[in-house]
């Protein structure tokens, strides 16, 4: 059976066209406020953005949609969670870290109406385990624990392409932001067949402190599993967690990666994704997806290049599949940017899928996410897509003085005088075909 997943384009010509009212106008027709109850506690789930990311949704739609929350009788709190160390200067590795981030990227009480927190404490532990029989590859997922103990989510999501998931939608949200730091290393294959600790290991390509990057790689490791001794490496895999640290640093082919781990990976999300649905309850989960500033690379990264394709519009669901597919469908049939990473890498034809070519650096499936929650019940790629009309402007004039100008002005333009008397002083006989 078809999902209905709600649409706005992203044009905007008025307040009610605004894209922070069309995403309140497609939370309405989603029918997501009937998941909140006076009192709930309303986890918002968003990439709060890596340091130096520009791409990272504005605070904007999170402050809008918390003090939509508020009004519907819910105490809404905005979140993110800790980082795998994936590269050398991780700006989110730390409850201290994503605090600092966040904040510096206009994320904080102030500019929210409501907390910002690390669901998964000081160092990405703090979780609940959830039992996933039904799940694909993971059979267990590690959810941040503010998350779990809330009574509904809103999946908050800028979607957008992927270095290894191959593109970030809600599933992906959910699936890796949603999960502890050992829930992502659960996730990524950390000490599993096709984890990192499996890997390749060819010593004699590594040159020692003769290579100029060395001490990179001999600080890389959180536990020591790599180090460098005069001309030689030493990888111990019987120790390597899988935390990904490494990936990014050792690139001289010295540790080469099984080609199934970003496959695997890439599947796994979907099932991290359906432990968190399973911690809330899948009738107290809604999705937003902002397909807009459609970077080729994540939030996480700490950049954000060209778009690959032009600014698609708002969509709001119940369901987490349905609603990636149709942003899927949605830039596979835009034309891409000129100039951009998907031109680039040949796919700049409207009707051509982007991600796989212009995202992925494995040139995985942009379906395996997809795919991966179609097999665990996650929710269905069958979808219905309705468009919206623009709501009424009167719901979304300035919320703290909602009066007309005229009425709001008039006494202090009776006191003070705005006018001066006699008028300005002005050239008004100017021939301005002078400055044409």
């Amino acid at each position: 059976m078809a999902s209905k997943v709600y649409f706005m384009n992203d044009r905007s010509a008025s307040a009610e066209t605004s894209l922070v009212s069309k995403m309140l106008t497609v939370f309405d027709a989603a029918d997501l406020g009937s998941l909140i109850e006076p009192g709930n506690v309303v986890a918002i789930k968003l990439h709060c953005g890596e340091y130096n990311n520009t791409a990272y949704l504005r605070p904007v739609y999170a402050r809008a949609l918390a003090d939509k929350i508020k009004s519907l009788g819910g105490r809404p709190f905005v979140c993110d969670t800790t980082t795998l160390p994936y590269a050398a200067y991780s700006s989110r590795a730390t409850a201290l870290d994503i605090m600092l981030t966040a904040e510096r990227n206009g994320l904080n009480s102030g500019t929210l109406g409501c907390p910002f927190i690390c669901a998964d404490g000081y160092l990405g532990t703090d979780d609940t385990r959830i039992d996933l029989p039904e799940g694909v590859i993971l059979k267990e997922a590690y959810i941040a624990k503010a998350i779990a103990l809330a009574d509904v989510l809103i999946a908050l999501t800028h979607f957008k392409g992927h270095g290894g998931g191959v593109f970030g939608g809600a599933i992906k949200n959910l699936g890796i932001g949603a999960q502890s730091k050992r829930g992502k290393m659960n996730v990524h294959q950390g000490m599993g067949t096709f984890g990192i600790n499996a890997s390749a290991f060819y010593p004699h390509l590594c040159n020692g402190t003769d290579c100029p990057t060395w001490e990179a790689c001999n600080t890389i490791c959180p536990y020591g599993v790599i180090s460098i001794e005069d001309h030689t490496m030493r990888f111990e895999a019987d120790k390597c967690c899988g935390c990904a640290a490494c990936q990014g640093v050792v690139t001289c082919g010295v540790l080469e990666a099984p080609m199934e781990r970003n496959d695997a990976g890439t599947t796994a999300i979907a099932d991290g994704a359906l432990g968190a649905v399973k911690a809330v309850g899948r009738e107290k989960c809604g999705f937003v997806n902002l397909a807009i500033d459609i970077a080729p690379a994540c939030d996480c990264a700490g950049f954000s290049d060209r778009s690959i394709v032009p600014n698609i519009g708002v969509f709001a669901s119940k369901d987490p599949v349905a609603i990636d597919q149709a942003c899927l469908d949605k830039v596979t049939a835009a034309a891409a940017i000129p100039g951009s990473r998907a031109e680039e890498a040949g796919v700049s034809a409207a009707g051509v899928p982007k991600f796989a070519a212009a995202s992925c650096r494995w040139g995985s499936s942009e379906f395996l996410q997809i795919n991966g929650g179609l097999r665990n019940g996650l929710g269905t790629n069958e979808y219905e897509l309705l468009e919206v009309p623009p709501a009424d402007a009167r719901q979304f004039v300035f919320q703290w003085d909602p009066r007309p100008v005229g009425i709001r002005l008039r006494r202090a333009f009776e006191k003070e005088k705005v006018y001066p008397e006699g008028g300005f002083h002005r050239n008004e006989a100017f021939d301005l075909e002078l400055v044409r």
